[in-house]
């Protein structure tokens, strides 16, 4: 058993991105719409319904990801404020178990991560529909895909790197 606060802060941290993210899934759902010309201004490189279908599925399930993390970070939160707390003055210092604490702020973590990769697939079907197909080699499609997926990427492997040092430590 041990006492802490951060957890909570660090659960409301998850939480707060985690809505921030979802918010980011709706606009890219109200971005496109079917049947859409890209800005390339050719034909051919406008995308096609399996597109507008992919971003659809892309978002529900990173959609559902994000839920997941949050009502995971939210039932832990609810764990150590209200249920293990003694003292309604503590409730940032309830006793809780460490590894049932730490395997549930793993489980969050995963979900975020996973979200965030859906997201990105999204966004990609985002960028297709409204610059051009990827297919069709327009440079600015390339070009916003590139950047997405360097920085996301980057991104997440940092994010990843502090949760597994932090799980471990």
């Amino acid at each position: 058993m041990a006492t802490t606060s951060i957890h909570v802060t660090a659960l409301d941290g998850l939480v707060n991105v985690n809505s921030l993210f979802t918010i980011a899934v709706f606009v890219g759902l109200s971005l496109t719409t079917p049947g859409q010309h890209s800005l390339e201004n050719r034909t051919e490189c406008d995308a096609d319904i399996s597109v507008a279908k992919k971003l659809l599925v892309f978002e529900v399930v990173s959609f559902s990801f994000f839920l997941f993390s949050s009502l995971v970070a939210q039932g832990l939160k609810l764990a150590i404020n209200l249920i293990n707390s003694k003292d309604a003055d503590e409730a940032f210092r309830a006793r809780v178990n460490v590894k049932v604490l730490r395997f549930g702020m793993l489980g969050s973590a995963v979900g975020s991560v996973i979200g965030c990769l859906f997201l990105m697939l999204s966004m990609v079907n985002v960028i297709e529909i409204r610059l051009g197909m990827l297919s069709c080699g327009s440079r600015s499609t390339m070009n916003a895909v590139v950047s997405m997926v360097v920085l996301v990427s980057c991104a997440l492997l940092v994010y990843v790197s502090t949760a597994v040092y932090a799980f471990l430590h």
